[in-house]
């Protein structure tokens, strides 16, 4: 199955699922692992479409679970860091 997601359409995606979550409090540590999960449900089932996306499955596939572990909190961390700022009170 190929996903028609652009490397900064998926980064979108992601980083509102991860802005959601953290909304209606659900934890880093928990968000890290769900990621982590769906990270192997991606790379065994989805075949990326674009450069970035092959990449990372290259990368997923070549790491041990500590390595790919250390993947997700780098996505996750990433994602967080391209979040708007807060509107002023």
């Amino acid at each position: 199955m190929e996903v028609p997601l652009s490397w900064e359409g998926w980064k979108n995606t992601l980083g509102t699922a991860i802005n959601v979550a953290e909304t209606v409090g659900i934890s880093e540590d928990t968000v890290k692992n769900a990621a982590y999960r769906l990270g192997n449900f991606l790379a065994d089932k989805i075949d990326p479409s674009s450069r970035e996306n092959r990449l990372l499955k290259e990368l997923w596939d070549a790491g041990n679970e500590q390595e790919r572990t250390a993947m997700t909190s780098m996505l996750v961390k990433m994602l967080n860091a391209r979040k708007p700022a807060a509107p002023p009170q």
